[in-house]
């Protein structure tokens, strides 16, 4: 039994919901994403929120259960409030600058890297962090992870870009001998 499949996803006010055949429609204001539920999982909406649970008893339908439930769920959330990931950027001249559409960064190669920002992605950079804001989870985490992917950090200083939270186990360097 999935513990996060059984759980309803409340629907807050302003939210609008909507069940045409296997596919659940969000909605507010501009905003509007869908979730194709395929045959393994029942779905329904009742006082105000989506019920989930599975078609049938084989290892597929449990295991699609709580998955929908909490891309359903992600949804919501991302419609209400948005996501975000921090990114830090350490390092001696590593730098990045907002110009339009476009993040530039320099890094300490030879070049400055030119980011085109996809639709639905904010970007805010905030001298040494970047903070990438979205309303699709996955959409801004992979972002963050191509940002990242630039310059990971390092373990013997640190330089690179990293996520705030992220914790950078150090190694010692060389010694000499006496």
């Amino acid at each position: 039994m999935s513990r996060i499949g059984k759980q309803p996803v409340t629907i807050p006010n302003g939210v609008e919901v909507k069940l045409e055949g296997n596919l659940l429609k969000f909605k507010k204001g501009n905003l509007a994403k869908e979730l194709d539920t395929k045959a393994n999982v029942n779905v329904e909406i009742k006082d105000n929120a989506i019920l989930f649970s599975p078609k049938g008893e084989d290892r597929q339908s449990r295991a699609y259960w709580g998955t929908y439930r909490a891309l359903a769920h992600n949804i919501v959330i991302g419609l209400t409030q948005g996501f975000s990931k921090t990114l830090e950027i350490n390092g001696v001249g590593y730098k990045a600058a907002l110009k339009g559409k476009i993040l530039e960064l320099s890094l300490g190669f030879s070049h400055p890297i030119n980011y085109n920002i996809p639709e639905g992605i904010e970007i805010v950079v905030d001298k040494n962090n970047i903070i990438v804001k979205g309303s699709d989870k996955q959409a801004v985490g992979q972002v963050a992870a191509q940002i990242r992917e630039f310059r990971p950090p390092e373990p013997y200083k640190g330089k690179g870009v990293k996520y705030s939270d992220e914790r950078i186990i150090r190694k010692a360097g060389k010694t000499s001998k006496k």
